[in-house]
């Protein structure tokens, strides 16, 4: 009997590290078997800036994932983010030696080689190369070549770059961590496999996906991925403006962030207060919600108006490029309240909130549906279709013995946990650590940039 597929995804953000690992249900849903979230230490603005912090966090999230689904993790599909990352549009094509032969995947696997073999500025990697249009013999707008005859197939890309070293240093992670990297992939790419529908994808639709330091856009239209960019700010900066505004610490901040920020200042009366509890003894700190709102409307504005520029310059007041389906907000900043009107009104576009709810199993716990959770959801996905088995099941007692749990990250959560009752009288509800299902099988072929993986573990091995 053949082995089920079990996948890994790991999320390595730059607010929260998450572990998931899923298989495909009887019904071709995700069924999410585990989840571990760890606070991210080590990452800054999707970049790995502190091996050894990044690596306890990732331990830490596997540690949980492991305990809760009773699976031993051995490798990872992993989000790549970052400031570094680029993309660019290229054209190649090649002249196939025996035109009376069909095309097949050979043919768009050698046209697909040979834009990897593209000249990089110093310090760069081609981390994805994605077919876009092909052409054969000047027939133009074919999406499936594979089967017709022709002699030369060209083809347009959406070539994504990133910064070599910032790769290698998330691959040395993993490694360290006692992981192998199975594959690597655009966060914004992994999270719209999780939110968007193929209607949505045809129609033509952004996709933004607020993260704690980076905002990602990924761009569809008729089907195909036609633009990604990553800006460097996310909810992390609009934390640091309500600490600095406010003259309070980044915990007080980002509670009252969460718990009471929005991103429309109209909305609170100018005798709304909230009271925050004095460091060491101090008076309490008495807060202004319409203040508040202010400071986190004029961020979230910049931000949007950065992403509404890239969205511009994709070409889309173009009527053929017009995004008929708008924008998709998802990532833990699309949970600010008021924040799907902002969008709209600044860039006159439909927008929804986008929940990885569509491709989950349907008794999945409520925490998974979450917009925090997409690129993680998206990134199983990932794992799934190359039919990897990337967990094994295993005693699970015997995972508090193999896997240290990091005690400072605890006492840090325990703290965070006391100080939210201190300042909002209302029972906070606990975090739900479990997660039941997910789902996506589907064999798909080894991806085109497998040998850039086997390429990482080598520099890896030869590191040491």
């Amino acid at each position: 009997m053949e082995k089920e597929s079990i996948a890994v995804g790991l999320d390595i953000g730059t607010t929260k590290i998450v572990a998931m690992i899923g298989k495909k249900n009887e019904y071709g849903k995700l069924e999410i078997l585990g989840v571990g979230k760890s606070k991210s230490l080590g990452v800054a603005r999707g970049v790995v800036n502190n091996i050894t912090q990044t690596i306890q966090s990732i331990q830490q999230a596997v540690h949980e994932a492991e305990v809760d689904s009773g699976y031993k993790i051995k490798d990872v599909v992993v989000g790549i983010a970052g400031q570094h990352i680029r993309s660019i549009q290229h054209s190649d094509y090649i002249s196939r030696s025996n035109p009376e032969e069909v095309i097949s995947e050979n043919d768009i696997d050698l046209l697909i080689n040979q834009v990897h073999k593209l000249a990089m500025l110093p310090g760069e990697e081609i981390i994805h190369v994605l077919p876009q249009e092909f052409k054969i013999d000047g027939q133009a707008e074919i999406k499936e070549p594979i089967g017709m005859y022709g002699g030369r197939l060209e083809s347009s890309f959406h070539v994504v770059v990133g910064q070599a070293s910032s790769i290698r240093n998330v691959g040395r992670c993993i490694k360290s961590s006692g992981l192998d990297l199975s594959g690597l992939t655009l966060e914004p790419l992994a999270s719209a496999d999780a939110v968007l529908s193929q209607e949505e994808k045809e129609a033509g639709v952004a996709l933004i996906d607020i993260g704690g330091g980076t905002t990602d856009l990924a761009i569809f239209k008729d089907g195909i991925i036609r633009h990604t960019a990553v800006i460097p700010f996310g909810g992390n900066v609009i934390t640091d403006d309500i600490k600095e505004g406010c003259s309070i610490i980044e915990k007080q901040a980002e509670l009252l962030k969460v718990k009471f920020g929005s991103a429309w200042p109209g909305e609170n009366k100018d005798n709304e207060i909230v009271s925050i509890p004095g460091l060491r003894g101090r008076e309490p700190k008495e807060i202004s919600l319409k203040n508040l709102s202010k400071i986190i409307h004029a961020r979230v504005v910049e931000i949007i108006d950065q992403v509404f520029t890239e969205i511009k310059s994709y070409g889309h007041e173009d009527p053929r490029k017009k995004l008929i389906a708008g924008i998709v907000l998802t990532g833990g900043g699309a949970q600010l309240k008021h924040i799907k009107q902002l969008v709209e009104y600044i860039t006159g576009m439909d927008t929804r909130i986008g929940y990885p709810n569509e491709h989950l199993a349907g008794n999945s716990d409520e925490e998974i549906s979450s917009p925090l959770y997409a690129t993680a959801v998206g990134l199983v996905m990932n794992s799934i279709r190359n039919n990897t088995r990337s967990a094994v099941p295993f005693n699970q007692t015997e995972v508090e013995k193999v896997v240290p749990v990091q005690m400072q990250q605890k006492e840090a959560v325990a703290e965070m946990n006391h100080y939210e009752e201190e300042i909002i009288e209302e029972e906070v509800p606990k975090k739900v650590e479990q997660a039941k299902t997910v789902s996506t099988e589907g064999r798909m072929k080894k991806s085109f940039f497998d040998k850039y993986i086997d390429k990482i573990k080598e520099f890896l091995d030869n590191a040491e």
